[in-house]
């Protein structure tokens, strides 16, 4: 095993160029580590030239990242190029056909073409680890696979996305509007100049595809992940909500029901006090509740340099140590379709209404939800100028379809002055 781990890095990035600096700067303790050197034999990129902060000069270069992963002096293949097909996919591919192992940060392809990369790096004999695709620095995957293995997982919870999680702490923080703390989180680098794929869930959607894979045992199915961003996150909803004891976030819950398996990225309100409502900034959080274990908390930073690199190297020292697992806990083959249920389990909800001030009033909301066996835990009215009254209701446990039919009918009557606004409040 002293015989040295040879790496071949495709990308050079923030991320990449994150790997060349880890593996330079703590050589010496990796070595002491892995039990053999791990040594950067090749790096592809778009660009040769480029100032990337860490001297490469010493280090062969490939223009093409396929040929890059082909190459004979190459044990393994670090993916950080990025993008669901293209060069990403192509370069994983013919490393993984090449008998190399595969480390990747790329959640995007993982969430899309997982089973086939597993099966194919299964059937080649090398590991395929993504550690880094799921809550950057956070070591979840390994937790599910190694750690929590012996459990047989109830639920997968967590805010997966650093950006929106830091949108909806500064709302809350500063009362400020969506759209002016999204300029921010641009200007000071936490959101991309689009930033849909982060504020429209997808991103994160991408993580709890992997998670619940590994976590249920199934096939990797992105398009099963119901989808809602934060964009139609109010300030007053933020407001009312931390009135009540509650905060909203951007959160991940795949759980396993009697009807099939749930899984959803939405917002959602959760105890101010609880590990999740403390969450401030950027940071991620992932929880798994396990039949043995009970309930185990992950925290720490979900993107960035230190925290990606962090990652893959943690899955390239496994490889170093001889460890080849299957990618998603157990061989890809007897992994099942799940499942799916759109339904989800019964939850409690926060609604908001803009209702005529008038006698009345409430009784009606309250028979529509009645009638639909969606029972009142508690009511709020704030003090209003005018003839709109709003009004906020608490539920009791009960099932979305029950309480989206209720809403329809509350929002055709005569007195609703807006459509209704429904948050789920999740149990942490």
């Amino acid at each position: 095993m002293n015989k040295p781990l040879r790496v071949a890095i495709a990308g050079l990035g923030t991320v990449g160029a994150g790997v060349v600096k880890l593996l330079q700067g703590n050589a010496g303790l990796i070595t002491a580590r892995a039990g053999r050197p791990i040594e950067i034999a090749a790096i592809s990129a778009r660009s040769r030239s480029r100032d990337r902060g860490v001297d490469v000069s010493g280090y062969d270069w490939e223009d093409d990242p396929v040929a890059l992963a082909r190459r004979e002096d190459v044990d393994l293949v670090v993916e950080v190029m990025g993008g669901e097909d293209g060069p990403a996919k192509a370069t994983v591919l013919a490393a993984l056909q090449s008998g190399k192992h595969v480390v990747t940060a790329n959640k995007a392809m993982m969430a899309r073409h997982g089973q086939m990369l597993a099966e194919t790096a299964e059937e080649a004999g090398v590991a395929l680890r993504f550690e880094a695709a799921v809550a950057g620095g956070i070591p979840i995957v390994k937790a599910l696979t190694e750690g929590l293995a012996g459990n047989r997982i109830h639920r997968v919870m967590g805010v997966m996305n650093g950006t929106c999680n830091y949108i909806l702490t500064q709302m809350e923080e500063t009362g400020a509007s969506y759209e002016a703390v999204l300029a921010e989180a641009q200007r000071l680098g936490y959101a991309e100049a689009d930033p849909s794929f982060d504020v429209g869930g997808i991103d994160a959607a991408q993580k709890l595809a992997l998670l619940v894979s590994i976590a249920f045992g199934t096939r990797v199915d992105f398009d099963a992940v119901a989808i809602e961003g934060i964009e139609r996150v109010s300030l007053t909803d933020i407001e009312h909500a931390a009135d009540m004891g509650y905060r909203i976030k951007l959160l991940g819950v795949a759980q396993a029901n009697a009807d099939g398996l749930e899984a959803r990225m939405q917002p959602c309100l959760v105890p101010a006090q609880s590990s999740i409502g403390q969450l401030e900034g950027v940071t991620n959080l992932v929880l798994v509740e396990g039949d043995f274990v009970g309930q185990v908390v992950c925290q720490g930073p979900g993107a960035g340099e230190g925290a990606t690199s962090s990652a893959i190297l943690g899955d390239v020292i496994d490889v170093a140590r001889g460890l080849v697992i299957p990618a998603f806990g157990q061989p890809a083959s007897g992994l099942a379709a799940a499942n799916r249920t759109d339904e989800g389990a019964p939850a409690a909800y926060y609604l908001r209404f803009a209702v005529t001030d008038a006698p009345g009033v409430l009784a009606k909301v309250a028979a529509e939800l009645g009638a639909a066996g969606i029972s009142i835990n508690r009511m709020r009215q704030y003090e209003h100028a005018g003839e709109e009254a709003p009004v906020l209701i608490v539920t009791h446990r009960g099932r979305r379809a029950a309480l989206d039919g209720a809403l329809e009918r509350i929002a055709a009557l005569d007195v609703c002055r807006a459509a209704p606004v429904a948050i789920r409040i999740e149990d942490v």
